[in-house]
């Protein structure tokens, strides 16, 4: 926006163990013999703490090979600021599938608390796939980038073009790719990430996951649970393990119904530059007929992606937007341009590069996790019943993604979330959350069980911790992190 190989011969005790909620370590115990083995040197890029360190850790491609094809994950790290007081490592899990947290200990540990910084060194990777990390890309055409493109529907809530478009990306995976591709799965990062922890010379880590990085470190402390500190789960997945990102892509037309009436407060209040109604109500009614006249009368939009401002880029605009009330102004100036005909400054897109290899990493994950439905039967009825009950979003939440012909079938069944372990998570959850809504957060709170205790914020926002929640539960998490302790129960953060 928001996989893992095993030998035949194992692969049922595997899948029976994962339904059970059992642990499956995968050999990542014969990694701490590398203990302490990495060389730290500094990091390319711009703009990073000076102290900030880079290494590579080696792992396995298919980890029911172990002594097969190693490939590359960078890491990173800031040191603890007070050796006296370092307790371990804080993994910074970053969302997606698609994003890296290789940059995290300078972007995020700048507003981290002093406290924090000095108990722990900080840890950020390139997860496999993700460059610098040995990286994939499926070489898709440069049209099918377009943020307003797969899993939108046509104007009418036709899914044929879209069925067509998730065909031509998935036959160019599958041509471009490579064998890495196929490996690629969240159970698959998580054992990555108990190779890095056994590489850095920690017996345990804590984490600190964002977004699809709850889930990945929801299914690391349901695979390695003795290997977990504290564990902090922010902007919460729902782990349904029988959908995982489908569930999460449906979470879209409930997540942006939660927080529209957000933006419609502040898009009519008085004496905002950018005030699109005089009143609230009005606010809606208005983005709908808007969006209707753009898919039929689009609006050439030079230098964007694609060349026009039709409906469904307005959609996608508002989705991006609701993610945090400070992007709130580009929604409305875009409403305010299109009323009048025009279009606002076209928005800067990120290289082709990244978006390439964004678009494989999270591909590989979203459809190697679980198979999804291959029927267009079954997105058409599925995009016709949410545009009758969500329009704001058209039936995109339940299109078809790259994963409705995805060539390759999963390797291993998804990780099922259970209570069995440490009772050591902590879940922190924005109450209007457009991407992870407050449903979902709660169904992977019920399925930690006494493992969990969840805060949560009276707060709008996709991020919780130091980003768009709150003082109460920023102390919160900060106290956890710092000194063990979590609330009794779930708390509420007014």
């Amino acid at each position: 926006m928001k996989q893992k190989p095993i030998k035949r011969n194992a692969s049922l005790v595997a899948a029976t163990a994962v339904l059970l909620g059992l642990t499956v370590p995968m050999t990542a115990s014969a990694a701490d013999t590398d203990a302490g083995s990495l060389k730290w040197a500094t990091c390319e890029g711009t703009g990073l703490d000076p102290r900030q360190q880079c290494a590579t850790v080696d792992v396995p491609m298919d980890y029911s090979d172990p002594d097969g094809r190693q490939i590359q994950i960078a890491v990173s790290r800031i040191p603890s600021e007070k050796p006296s007081a370092r307790r371990g490592a804080l993994l910074l899990i970053p969302g997606g599938p698609g994003g890296s947290s290789l940059q995290d200990p300078s972007r995020k540990g700048r507003k981290l608390p002093q406290r924090v910084r000095d108990a722990y060194d900080l840890i950020g990777f390139a997860p496999r796939g993700m460059a610098p990390s040995s990286a994939v890309g499926c070489g898709v055409d440069s049209e099918d980038l377009a943020l307003a493109k797969l899993p939108w529907p046509a104007p009418d809530g036709s899914v044929t073009e879209t069925m067509a478009t998730a065909r031509r990306m998935s036959q160019a995976c599958a041509r471009n790719g490579g064998e890495l591709l196929r490996h690629i799965s969240t159970a698959n990062e998580a054992r990555d990430l108990d190779r890095v922890r056994a590489a850095l010379g920690e017996a345990r880590l804590s984490a600190w996951g964002v977004s699809y990085g709850t889930y990945v470190g929801a299914v690391y402390s349901q695979l390695f649970p003795h290997r977990t500190d504290r564990v902090v789960l922010d902007s919460n997945d729902n782990p349904d393990h029988t959908r995982v990102g489908r569930g999460w892509l449906a979470a879209f037309e409930v997540g942006v119904e939660e927080n529209f009436p957000e933006f419609a407060t502040w898009a009519a209040e008085p004496g905002n530059p950018y005030r699109v109604a005089r009143r609230a109500a009005d606010v809606r009614p208005l983005f709908l007929r808007l969006a209707e006249r753009l898919d039929r009368e689009p609006l050439p939009w030079p230098g964007a992606d694609p060349a026009e401002l039709n409906g469904n880029v307005l959609r996608q605009t508002m989705l991006t937007s609701l993610y945090d009330p400070d992007d709130y102004p580009t929604l409305a100036k875009t409403i305010l341009a299109a009323r009048e005909g025009t279009v606002p400054p076209a928005p800067r897109m990120p290289p082709e590069s990244l978006m390439q290899n964004a678009l494989a990493v999270g591909a590989g994950t979203l459809c190697n996790d679980v198979a999804w439905p291959r029927s267009a039967a079954h997105y058409q009825k599925g995009v016709d019943e949410s545009r009758a009950k969500f329009p704001l979003t058209a039936g995109m939440p339940r299109g078809a993604m790259l994963c409705a012909a995805w060539p390759f079938t999963p390797k291993e069944p998804a990780v099922r979330i259970t209570g069995r372990g440490p009772s050591n998570i902590l879940l922190v959850q924005n109450e209007r959350d457009v991407a992870t809504p407050l449903a979902g957060a709660r169904e992977l709170r019920r399925a930690l069980g006494e493992r969990a205790v969840m805060v949560t914020v009276n707060s709008t926002g996709h991020n919780a911790y130091l980003a768009n929640g709150n003082a109460c539960g920023d102390r919160t998490v900060s106290r956890f992190l710092t000194t063990g302790k979590r609330p009794g129960s779930d708390v509420y953060c007014d």
